[in-house]
């Protein structure tokens, strides 16, 4: 759709808090992502190079984990996170640490995102706190509980703490007033992820939204889940909270549905499920008496809807129940802009040390590869910044 006034276009806006040699760096590393054999056999050596013990973390750390991350530690994220404040965009901080087992690992990440509602209440630019499932709890126990089977009894005992670690977090969150986002998973172990924030939803949403699902609207199934849960929710008399995304996991759900002989719970195309996710946005602006969203999405289209939609409801740009949200490192033409706009927006930024966040680094790099046009955009508008300033 042709803009009149294209406002993601504004390359100043967007690049104001990079550098020249930022903005150098951003532009190697979106080309070597757009490389795709570069991707698979730069995360394959990268891997060794980690298990191998190699001493390449500090080359890491200088390139793409600068540019994707915020630092090693909360503490370290802070220049980041004032540097985007002052230009009107909040941060989430991520503990992007994943595929851990052990449940002194999980109560260590427990104790990460405790400290990170903290964080929220002390610092401005900090409204709203994040965890992912997985940190929380195991894998195979998520599925387990998602097909409906029988725990024994370790089983049962690890699974108790699992939903004691999610409520002392929602509870937390409840009584310091923030936003508590919990990421979505695979679609095997998503019901099981999905019963238990429901049930923390209806204990703590009780004034208004604190606790927010993840719906990966890619899902065909999702739209109808919104609608069920938000019906519920009514009836009971609770609030609810969702972060819209497209989806992380196609590739790998879509792989699984094929080995295992079901049906596939990604939509068929990619326009069927950006109409998904855009009728999502509908459907909660629509209710918004009821609700609160967060749109994470880099797509410019659906941003421009959500902007519509709002203007339509006669909505102020910053009404509160609203957040749109990029990754950081990512689509700042969509971030700074908006927020010079003002916009409710807010970045993830993820954290950890680098070995651990590696795997969610090479997710990010993959997942550019295999979004058509995204790669192409941050590069055609991180050239026409440079291009630019050297007329100035």
């Amino acid at each position: 759709m042709q803009r009149n006034n294209p406002i993601f276009d504004n390359t100043e806006i967007a690049f104001a808090l990079k550098n020249d040699s930022e903005m150098e760096r951003a532009y190697f590393l979106f080309k070597m992502i757009s490389i795709e054999p570069l991707v698979r056999i730069g995360a394959a050596a990268t891997n060794f190079a980690l298990k191998a013990h190699l001493p390449i973390e500090g080359l890491i750390r200088s390139t793409v984990f600068d540019h994707f991350c915020g630092g090693v530690n909360e503490e370290d994220c802070l220049p980041v996170i004032n540097k985007m404040y002052e230009k009107g965009v909040s941060s989430v901080l991520d503990f992007s640490v994943e595929g851990k087992e052990s449940e002194k690992e999980f109560d260590h990440a427990r104790d990460v995102t405790l400290k990170i509602i903290e964080f929220c209440k002390e610092i401005k630019a900090i409204p709203i706190a994040v965890f992912k499932p997985s940190g929380f709890g195991r894998l195979y126990l998520y599925k387990k509980v998602s097909k409906g089977g029988t725990l024994t009894d370790k089983e049962q005992e690890e699974w108790h703490q699992v939903v004691k670690r999610y409520d002392m977090v929602c509870k937390k969150a409840k009584a310091s007033n923030v936003a508590i986002l919990i990421d979505a998973e695979e679609s095997w172990m998503q019901d099981a992820v999905d019963a238990l924030v429901t049930q923390m939803m209806e204990k703590y949403n009780t004034e208004k939204p604190i606790v927010f699902n993840t719906l990966q609207m890619y899902r065909h199934d999702r739209l109808a889940f919104l609608n069920n849960e938000h019906k519920k929710a009514k009836e009971a008399g609770y609030f609810v909270g969702y972060k819209l995304v497209r989806g992380a996991y196609m590739e790998k759900e879509n792989e699984r549905a094929q080995e295992k002989g079901y049906e596939s719970p990604i939509c068929k195309n990619k326009a069927a499920a950006d109409e998904n996710f855009n009728s999502g946005l509908k459907y909660m602006i629509d209710n918004l008496e009821d609700m609160s969203v967060f749109a994470g999405t880099h797509n410019e289209e659906s941003s421009y809807l959500l902007m519509d939609l709002m203007a339509e409801k006669g909505l102020e740009n910053n009404d509160p129940r609203v957040w749109f949200g990029q990754l950081y490192g990512m689509s700042d033409h969509i971030s700074f802009n908006l927020a010079n706009k003002g916009y409710n927006v807010a970045k993830y930024v993820p954290f950890g040390p680098v070995k651990d966040v590696m795997p969610y680094l090479i997710r990010r790099a993959e997942e550019n590869t295999s979004v058509a046009g995204q790669t192409g955009r941050e590069l055609a508008l991180l050239t026409k910044e440079k291009n630019r300033r050297k007329t100035l």
